[in-house]
């Protein structure tokens, strides 16, 4: 009886370290689902849009002190407009091109304390990067979560000369946009457009051409609109990544389609963006629901059968 109980403990043992090991691997790459880091990432993304107001009249006080980027009033106050959808400003995607401004990344962000994150936000560091006046406390707590636990570096993803997936599987990608994207955006990703630069723009157009915003905006759905939200389904980074990798395969260049979708502040110059129905969000959500507990308890089914056969191979021997 005493051999029969010590097995059983070490069972039980094995699992719990085993349910540690892995949940702390996953929690390492992603964290762990936090409503406050999704308003983050979108109020990194368009705040005004997030927070459902206007945007400051003129231009950011910061602005001034670049010339390469010549876009004004509304987009000069977007935190991705200086920073990047990479998240590393001039030392990324917009090193170049007519989105650079020369300013600096925010992955170092995630070394910083939320207060530190919160204060420069206030202007402690940079009087003229003050949004006191028009973010509140709490929205500066969220993007400080976001840029403290869910900043990624997509160079391991995006090849950085060509802007094409590496190492995707893009199988797995189509079932995933096949579950989740397709009925908003068709299954060739022409049903809604994107007006950017004065072009109409497929899902395809931008997959390729901004890969970065398109990660981003998968993971974290666009700030003052309605969609699904990789991060809130349980889609790891490599499953966004696949998704990426599918939709620069689809249909490109529709610009004779016309642009739907478009909400209040929802994107550039007026952007489509996706409106999901509520049976597609509770179906998705359970769909996701049961893939990632149905794996847990198979591998809990499998730990206890494995420690029940260990112990009827000892009773035996008895």
């Amino acid at each position: 009886m005493k051999r029969f109980l010590l097995v059983w403990m070490m069972s039980f043992l094995l699992l719990a370290l085993f349910i540690s090991v892995t949940g702390r691997a996953f929690a390492s790459k992603w964290p762990g689902p936090q409503p406050d880091l999704v308003a983050g990432a979108q109020l990194y993304d368009k705040w005004y849009a997030a927070l459902g107001v206007d945007a400051p009249q003129g231009d950011m006080p910061l602005w001034s002190r670049q010339s390469s980027n010549t876009r004004s009033g509304a987009e000069t106050w977007r935190c991705v407009e200086c920073h990047g959808w990479d998240y590393k400003g001039a030392q990324g995607a917009y090193a170049s091109g007519s989105h650079a401004t020369g300013f600096p990344g925010v992955l170092e962000a995630a070394r910083m304390s939320a207060d530190e994150i919160v204060s420069s936000l206030k202007g402690g560091q940079e009087p003229q990067h003050d949004f006191s006046a028009y973010l509140p406390d709490s929205a500066m707590q969220k993007i400080a979560v976001f840029l403290r636990e869910g900043l990624i570096d997509d160079s391991e993803y995006i090849h950085p000369l060509s802007l094409k997936v590496i190492d995707g599987n893009q199988a797995h990608g189509k079932e995933l946009y096949d579950a989740t994207c397709a009925t908003c955006h068709g299954a060739d990703g022409t049903q809604i457009l994107f007006r950017s630069e004065g072009v109409d723009e497929t899902l395809a157009d931008v997959a390729n051409r901004d890969p970065f915003r398109f990660l981003h905006r998968t993971r974290f759905g666009v700030a003052g609109t309605e969609m699904p939200v990789g991060y809130e389904l349980g889609w790891t980074p490599a499953d966004g990544r696949d998704v990426l990798m599918y939709a620069q395969s689809l249909t490109r260049g529709q610009e004779n389609a016309e642009v739907t979708g478009a909400g209040r502040g929802s994107g550039e110059s007026g952007e489509g963006t996706p409106q999901t129905s509520l049976w597609t969000g509770i179906l998705t959500g359970l769909g996701a629901f049961f893939v990632t507990f149905g794996s847990a308890l198979l591998i809990l089914t499998g730990l206890l059968l494995a420690g029940a056969a260990v112990v009827v191979v000892l009773r035996r021997r008895q």
